[in-house]
């Protein structure tokens, strides 16, 4: 989105995005992400069309307890790993068949999770494969005129 946009905009505009992208609640998320559109539309519609057309997908976190968050909006565990592997094999070009370079990409993953943190919330995980619904981070409970229940674990 804020390549979409001129260089003196981008400021401004990444702290819009930064209201989105840290609200409290998926309605005050909505109410960011309009005052962005609303904002750009004019001016840089393909910016506002970059980030419309995603505007669900986005904001989907909000359907899961609270301490996946952090986990959800980073990619960094992805992008973390794949360094490590990178980084050592691109030192053994071509001097390994396929079956070593597996082998060593699974050694050296197996070796980066040593150093893996174990997930936030990792006990709510039972409850979202079982598709238990979760609303701004709460579970909800069956009962849809109770207000979300705290987390107690």
């Amino acid at each position: 989105v804020l390549n979409k946009l001129p260089k003196r905009q981008q400021p401004e505009a990444k702290q819009a995005l930064w209201e989105i992208y840290r609200a409290d609640t998926k309605t005050e998320a909505h109410q960011a992400f309009n005052r962005f559109i609303q904002t750009y539309q004019a001016k840089y519609p393909e910016a506002t069309q970059c980030l419309a057309k995603d505007r669900d997908v986005l904001l989907t976190f909000f359907d899961f307890p609270a301490e996946h968050w952090a986990h959800i909006r980073t990619t960094n565990p992805i992008e973390s790993t794949f360094a490590t592997v990178r980084l050592r094999t691109d030192k053994t070009r071509g001097c390994v068949s396929k079956d070593t370079i597996l082998a060593l990409v699974f050694k050296l993953v197996e070796s980066a999770q040593k150093r893996w943190l174990r997930i936030r919330g990792f006990k709510h995980l039972a409850d979202v494969i079982e598709g238990v619904p979760f609303k701004d981070g709460y579970r909800m409970d069956d009962n849809p005129d109770m207000t979300p229940m705290q987390d107690v674990a």
